[in-house]
């Protein structure tokens, strides 16, 4: 039997490291149970196991990361302990690795303040825009507080390990070959074990998902989702039949405007309309930034933060019951130029082979619009440029230097310096980004061409910083004060725009990309997916609150048939005002997909499980219902057939 006391070996400093981060994890873990002190369970049996399967997990981390270190024990010749190269590097990598992970403490902190989940998907792409994502952790947050202390917490740390007598006895203390090959083989056969086995998801063991986020380690979680950003339904989530999957989906496409035009996997059809109509008005699309519902006084908000945006609920076509397709910028984007659910894993818009789609620009451009993109930031963040450069959309953005691609047959334009007022790390203000659009928009006018300008705004995102006096709220205070000004942008926008001489003849379409947050105690918060959409400056006639519930996939269905267009069509989504139209709406993270019709949720998670739910709106609560097969064979179809058709390349 080995006899390895590790507190005084040579094994000293990883040692105490490793029961370091182990207690420090747990501090985290319980932080965390305190931050969501209403929303977590603590129940005594609950509550142990969110720490013990927190424990499991932060064992199997600290195994990898500690694993250099270890091939380093067992390589270092006995005759070098204690030399000075063997106390340089001991000392360097420990307060290195230290520092860093330290660091990361504070960085789960920050995401789960903003997400209210360990690391995930998003964390890595955070990773790839270190411009955006450094510039907003500094506008953000007090930097030199934050980096002093990283510092001061690694030397107080390391200082303990002094104490200890970490580091005497490990310069001081040799291992035979045999302890050194025993302990290697102990770390890798640990890290083996949880690379081999265990899988993230294993941690998602309760109904609460705080519980179950709170129980990951979160430097596990990133690099599961680093593995998993991509993920074949085929692999992951329950299947039927393709035929059977196509012919449901195809159905609930059908209408008598409608006619299928290929045959075998294909949802390709021609959107007739009886009075097919020539006239082209010009189209303002704002995707704006994070605006849930809920920030609308019209949805029960008491504080007055949207007062141009509840005005136009009253004057425009304005959709009561619609449901974002996911939680993040790309999610909304992919819903509003494909139309099309949310397959598992990461958007179509991050994804490679996203070029040349049937979008809602096809429709456009078969009519020859000018159409194009205009975004504040630098479009190489989220792959912006390369999705709409690649499917027809002129570019129109801040071009911090990022190159595109030579196979993107596009032009890009710059904002000029000369044309903003305002900038933060995510891009220029509403107001600067509108006016850009306005400028443009005036070109197009005098050379006759009928436009469809998609505006991303960016002002309601943290910092929360925009132009000050604009509003009654500082700039940089409050979401609430981002809302505000985003609405107060709006107002200005449509000021502007009304002077122009192309405005009556403009309509401009409103919708968020997705809700400020999406967290909650069940497997979906539904309640953090309704956001609001307007139509706005049609015909007096046609204003309208529209109470279906229905989904981001359904607006430009629903404008095509208020604009009497005919139109071939690859789209998942149909026309609301249709008196047949069938309510549901399609919604996901990046690994679960729903489908909701009224008040019944079914969810299809990566595991290849299911649950069905009733969801009560009063409360925003999930109870458990017996599966429905029919509504479990729906639900699949929905992803199923998008998934095959994007994963085929048939959205041609």
């Amino acid at each position: 039997m080995l006899k390895l006391n590790p507190a005084r070996s040579r094994y000293s400093v990883l040692y105490c490291f490793i029961i370091w981060f182990l207690i420090v994890s747990q501090i985290l873990r319980i932080a965390f149970c305190v931050w969501q002190y209403n929303e977590v369970s603590w129940n005594m049996i609950d509550l142990l196991r969110t720490l013990f399967t927190g424990l499991f997990f932060d064992i199997g981390t600290i195994a990898f990361v500690s694993l250099t270190a270890v091939l380093y024990y067992t390589i270092m010749p006995n005759r070098w302990i204690g030399s000075v190269l063997d106390k340089i590097l001991i000392y360097f990598f420990t307060a290195l690795t230290v520092s860093i992970l330290v660091f990361t403490f504070f960085a789960e902190l920050t995401f789960w303040d903003e997400f209210k989940t360990r690391f995930n998907f998003i964390a890595v792409d955070y990773l790839i825009y270190t411009h955006e994502v450094v510039a907003n952790i500094e506008q953000s947050y007090p930097l030199p507080l934050l980096v002093g202390g990283v510092l001061l917490l690694t030397l107080l740390f390391l200082f303990i390990f002094y104490k200890r007598k970490a580091f005497s006895n490990t310069f001081n203390s040799k291992a035979s070959l045999k302890t050194r090959l025993s302990v290697l083989a102990g770390f890798v056969a640990v890290a083996l074990f949880f690379g081999s086995f265990i899988d993230n998801y294993q941690a998602e063991w309760s109904a609460n998902r705080y519980n179950s986020e709170i129980s990951k380690s979160g430097i596990y979680s990133f690099f599961a989702a680093f593995r998993n950003n991509q993920m074949k339904y085929a692999d992951f989530y329950t299947s039927i039949p393709n035929d059977k999957a196509f012919g449901i989906i195809k159905n609930k496409l059908s209408d008598p405007n409608t006619k299928f035009t290929a045959e075998g996997y294909s949802i390709h059809r021609s959107i007739t309309d009886s009075v097919a109509s020539a006239e082209k008005k010009n189209v303002v699309f704002i995707l704006e930034e994070s605006l849930s519902g809920s920030f609308l006084k019209e949805f029960g908000n008491k504080g007055n933060i949207t007062p141009f945006m509840d005005s136009l609920a009253q004057k425009s076509i304005f959709f009561n019951d619609l449901y974002a397709t996911g939680t993040r910028t790309v999610r909304g984007m992919e819903a509003v130029t494909l139309c099309i659910p949310p397959t598992p894993g990461q958007s179509i818009v991050k994804r490679p082979e996203n070029k040349n789609l049937y979008t809602v620009c096809s429709v456009f451009k078969s009519k020859a619009y000018d159409c194009n993109f205009f975004y504040g930031g630098d479009g190489y963040f989220d792959n912006m440029n390369a999705y709409f450069g690649g499917n027809g959309f002129t570019i129109y953005d801040r071009g911090r230097g990022s190159v595109l691609s030579d196979k993107i047959k596009t032009t890009r334009n710059n904002i000029n310096d000369s044309e903003v007022t305002f900038e933060n790390a995510w891009g220029i203000c509403d107001e600067d980004i509108f006016n850009k659009m306005l400028k443009v928009a005036d070109d197009q006018f005098k050379n006759k061409k009928p436009f469809f300008n998609f505006v991303m705004t960016t002002s309601n995102h943290r910092p929360y910083t925009y132009p000050s006096g604009k509003i009654d709220i500082p700039s940089g205070t409050s979401r609430e004060g981002a809302v505000k000004y985003t609405d107060f942008a709006l107002k200005e926008l449509f000021r502007k725009a009304s002077q122009k001489p192309w405005f009556k003849n403009t309509v401009f379409v409103i919708i968020a990309d997705h809700c400020a947050s999406s967290a909650g105690k069940d497997e979906i918060d539904v309640a953090n997916y309704h956001i609001p959409a307007f139509i706005v400056n049609l015909p007096e006639e046609y204003n309208q609150k529209i109470n279906k519930q229905c989904s981001q996939i359904d607006l430009w269905p629903t404008l095509f048939s208020i604009f009497q267009w005919n139109y071939e069509s690859d789209f998942f989504g149909k026309n609301v005002l249709d008196p047949n139209f069938e309510e549901r709406a399609l919604m996901g993270t990046y690994r679960k997909l729903v489908l909701m019709k009224k008040e019944k949720v079914m969810i299809l998670s990566d595991q290849k499980k299911q649950a069905f739910y009733s969801w009560n709106k009063a409360d925003n609560s999930l109870k458990s219902l017996p599966i429905d097969q029919s509504f479990l064979e729906e639900t699949i179809s929905w992803y199923q057939t998008a998934d095959y058709l994007f994963t085929n390349k048939l959205l041609k």
